[in-house]
């Protein structure tokens, strides 16, 4: 089961699907995919495991998320735009390489039976971004979201909060 739960920054994709793992299982995976990239990103990565109890298992992986066996668990993977950034620098900003990496790496993933629920942001509402990589890659998160959202077999867009039931 995929679940594809996508929305702006701080709009409450991750306390929902942390909720909704909770209710599908008694012990869920956190599959965390960010790279530490300042302190400010550290402050904000040790908030989001101060945001999880004892119930939960959390895993890290940057890229390579189908090496990990997680047949049969409740997967929380957060999220989409921190792992894609993984690849997308380590393409030289190559958009057509990491949206090929990070599609064949995702699809490697969703053959395990498990249920993923995937997060995501919207970054291509917002602002429209002042430099050529910040363009870039908007368009690489948006090609690779609906790559995410055509298989999942549920869709859930968030803002402010408030879950809107897309699929």
């Amino acid at each position: 089961m995929l679940y594809y739960i996508s929305g702006g920054q701080r709009s409450g994709k991750s306390r929902y699907a942390q909720d909704l793992a909770l209710q599908l299982s008694p012990s869920p995976v956190y599959l965390a995919t960010s790279r530490a990239w300042d302190d400010d990103h550290r402050q904000r990565i040790a908030r989001h495991v101060a945001d999880r109890d004892e119930r939960w298992t959390t895993l890290e992986e940057e890229k390579y998320l189908s090496r990990l066996n997680l047949i049969g668990r409740t997967v929380v993977l957060d999220c989409v735009t921190l792992w894609l950034t993984n690849f997308f620098t380590d393409t030289n900003y190559d958009v057509a390489e990491s949206l090929r990496q990070a599609t064949a790496e995702f699809d490697e993933l969703v053959k395990q039976d498990c249920t993923l629920l995937v997060i995501s942001n919207e970054i291509g509402m917002g602002l429209h971004a002042s430099n050529e990589a910040g363009r870039k890659f908007t368009d690489l998160q948006g090609w690779l979201n609906q790559h995410i959202a055509q298989r999942a077999d549920h869709a859930i867009f968030m803002v402010s909060g408030l879950p809107l039931t897309i699929k």
